[in-house]
């Protein structure tokens, strides 16, 4: 694992019009050496797609394909999410005004001294104010 990878980017990869360069480099970083999210990370990214389903910006055959490959992706989840929002999730939430799911991403790069990948601008300036490397933009 090289990175924290947080929702954002992985659910840009499965919409064509949110497709970008730096994204589509860490897809192919993801795929070569893999990536690590918190234990939410499953239900955010599922929740995402089943969002669009219901906007129809995608249809139930397009969301099983798209389940399919994120189940696929060479991701890591984190088995001490659970244990650290207690105590430095909730305190990183609380200081950088983040919802606690993103301020898991963020004490998770904090915790693994890793770098960050987010299209999010609230988590990335949290995250540059405690000098936790960024990729995604």
């Amino acid at each position: 694992m090289t990175f924290v990878l947080d929702s954002s980017v992985s659910l840009s990869w499965c919409f064509e019009d949110e497709f970008t360069d730096a994204t589509d480099a860490l897809m192919e970083r993801t795929g070569d050496s893999g990536a690590i999210v918190p234990s939410h990370w499953p239900l955010e990214v599922l929740n995402g797609l089943a969002m669009a389903e219901r906007r129809r910006r995608i249809d139930s055959t397009r969301r099983r394909g798209l389940i399919e490959f994120l189940g696929d992706l060479p991701v890591t989840i984190d088995p001490e999410t659970v244990n650290q929002v207690w105590t430095v999730t909730s305190q990183l939430a609380a200081k950088h005004r983040l919802t606690v799911y993103d301020a898991a991403y963020l004490e998770l790069a904090q915790r693994l001294g890793l770098p960050l990948a987010t299209l999010d601008q609230e988590l990335r300036a949290a995250a540059d104010a405690i000098g936790v490397p960024l990729l995604g933009a």
